[in-house]
């Protein structure tokens, strides 16, 4: 009888392949980095990324899904002394860093990558901040460290269309990144990433476009799992040869192309290449609010009844958001409808236009009836460098005006000012920890590096 399908090669074949070139030198690379080799733009890009996602997790903390499951498990384990950010209380290491990294998106507000597709700092931070050592420079370097590792995954595979991107690649920043502060070698590195490439989540893109919410939980069991990762690696656990390959190659994406893991690898930051987020919804969205905004930098305060029609041309994946159905808080900020109408209403696509009462307005909704949202083939090319939107407002008396974005506002091509992103960080974590205590956390973050205790900002985060 014929044998079609190959067997299992035995170890024996393993072992006598070449090991892959490139998660040596990542091994070899991680194991070396030291915070005086980061450029000082980088480092301070990465202090920046750091306050970005602690004000994204206080803020995402107050929303009520959140508390309750904070006050659930923490009763459930009885508390811990890693900080529960906007909770008072805190949490055994893996726990906090669940809570956190949910919290983190419940918003839509975190930093991201348009590179790597998805939001790699908010799979490391919580991790971090959970188990901290060491000083603020090793804390900074681990950052860093765990941002590149999961953003060059996200840019050197293709994930599956039906997936969502959190909860995959960004389990080996986090696990990269707690290696790093625990000081890890070069062979100690090779054992994470592969162990970490085979810990992330099957997620449900569908999740992201119906409102399941239970997608705001991925990010927070990437970073749960970069800690158990680590106790894994020193308790003896094992894993493939080159996971990486396999599970970014074959199984949750394809086209892995191993040559992007170690392009320009030391003087390339991704982390230097991200963006940060004023808008509080999807990322998709942004374009066309960003044209809205235009228009009504120029109209001023528009009539929401007396707009006839709204029509938005922008690329595939924004334009995959034109549903106007906005059943709770997620499908909202995945609604380029009611995005546009709620934007109009309150002036602004802030964190109260999501909230129930905007979801409940008539006005809101009559308005996200009458915008449609079409795909522009040349747009879709211009990704990712670019995100592109075309918004065409029509009034009642005909009078129509046009605005045109190539990229959000916010992205490297078109950056906030690091005033911007430390406002942002005060209109989120003020209204938690009171003027006073937001600054001095914004201190603390701001002014780390070698001089200072990673333990310090921790006890500032504890309620």
């Amino acid at each position: 009888m014929a044998i079609v399908t190959q067997g299992v090669q035995p170890a024996s074949a393993l072992l006598a392949a070449p090991p892959s070139s490139w998660l040596g030198e990542w091994a070899a690379f991680a194991a070396r980095a030291r915070f005086v080799d980061l450029p000082a733009e980088v480092a301070q890009r990465t202090r920046l990324a750091l306050l970005d996602c602690i004000g994204a997790i206080a803020a995402g903390a107050q929303e009520g899904e959140a508390h309750a499951l904070a006050a659930r498990m923490i009763w459930r384990e009885g508390g811990g002394d890693s900080p529960v950010i906007g909770y008072a209380g805190g949490a055994r290491p893996g726990t906090a860093a669940f809570l956190n990294g949910t919290s983190g998106t419940m918003l839509e507000l975190d930093e991201g990558n348009q590179y790597a597709r998805g939001h790699p700092a908010i799979h490391v931070v919580p991790a971090l901040l959970a188990a901290p050592r060491g000083d603020g420079a090793g804390f900074l370097m681990a950052l860093a460290l765990g941002y590149e590792l999961g953003a060059r995954v996200g840019i050197a595979s293709k994930l599956n269309v039906a997936m969502h991107p959190h909860g995959t690649w960004g389990t080996l920043g986090a696990a990269v990144a707690v290696a790093k502060l625990h000081g890890a070698g070069a062979a100690e590195f090779r054992g994470v990433i592969n162990m970490a490439s085979s810990l992330g989540l099957a997620t449900s893109r569908n999740n992201m476009l119906e409102g399941g919410t239970v997608r705001n939980t991925y990010a927070g069991v990437s970073n749960m799992l970069g800690l158990t990762v680590w106790d894994l690696a020193r308790a003896g656990f094992e894993a493939e040869r080159d996971g990486v390959a396999t599970i970014f190659g074959q199984v949750s994406g394809s086209d892995f192309r191993p040559d992007e893991m170690v392009a320009e690898l030391g003087t390339r930051w991704e982390v230097a290449r991200n963006y940060f987020k004023r808008h509080a919804a999807c990322r998709y969205t942004h374009g066309a609010l960003d044209a809205l905004a235009r228009i009504t930098a120029s109209t001023g305060k528009l009539d929401p009844a007396q707009v006839k029609s709204i029509a938005v041309e922008t690329y595939v994946w924004a334009a995959q958001l034109d549903s106007t159905a906005a059943p709770n808080m997620l499908a909202a900020k995945f609604s380029i409808p009611f995005a546009l109408a709620t934007f109009i209403v309150h002036g602004a696509a802030t964190v109260p236009a999501f909230r129930g009462p905007a979801r409940e307005n008539p006005e809101i909704l009559a308005l996200a009836s009458r915008v449609t949202v079409d795909e522009d083939a040349a747009m879709t090319a211009q990704l990712p460098g670019l995100r592109p939107a075309r918004v065409t407002l029509v009034m009642q008396d005909g009078t129509r005006h046009v605005a045109e974005v190539t990229t959000n506002r916010g992205d490297t091509e078109d950056p906030f000012t690091e005033a911007e992103v430390r406002e942002k960080f005060h209109e989120l974590t003020d209204p938690v920890y009171g003027r006073a205590r937001a600054s001095a956390i914004e201190g603390a973050v701001m002014g780390m590096g070698p001089h200072t205790e990673a333990s310090a900002l921790v006890e500032l985060l504890k309620s």
